[in-house]
């Protein structure tokens, strides 16, 4: 099951129709299946660039704000027994910049946000050239298949 939260900070000034969410869910579930992985559990939290800003500071020693960050657990999900992956955060109003600047909706620049995140739940990375083109590989064959009109991008 994947869990989307909306932050009390977004909640009232960012419309997110339920079927916008469900999209989301299967972006997550779809990454899940695509890689290879057994059914997990994992969290989306929509939220501000506030939030990502200073998660990027205490955890990664990055003074900025950035679209997307992945927490890793190795847990169990009390109410499903599946294995709880982590949390998923996206800053909204930064998805909303990347998708006006690529030119595509925010639903598929939310959409990739989630793959990218997934992948980063699943222990893809993107450190090295090698693990770099394995996970951009993944996430844009995943956009392909879930009919995504985004270039995932070659930082």
């Amino acid at each position: 099951m994947i869990h989307i939260q909306i932050s009390e900070s977004l909640s009232k000034s960012v419309p997110i129709a339920p079927e916008n969410l469900s999209d989301l869910e299967h972006a997550g579930l779809h990454t899940l299946q695509q890689a290879g992985a057994q059914p997990s559990d994992f969290t989306i939290v929509i939220t501000d660039d506030a939030e990502l800003h200073e998660l990027n500071r205490r955890f990664l020693g990055i003074d900025a704000p950035t679209d997307v960050l992945s927490f890793p657990t190795d847990e169990t999900d009390p109410d499903t027994g599946l294995p709880y992956l982590g949390d998923i955060l996206i800053s909204y109003p930064r998805a909303a910049a990347q998708a006006s600047a690529g030119k595509h909706s925010v639903q598929d620049e939310l959409r990739l946000l989630v793959v990218h995140g997934t992948l980063h739940l699943l222990g893809y990375d993107h450190a090295t050239p090698a693990d770099k083109a394995r996970m951009w590989e993944l996430q844009g064959e995943a956009l392909k298949r879930l009919g995504s009109r985004v270039t995932p991008r070659r930082e």
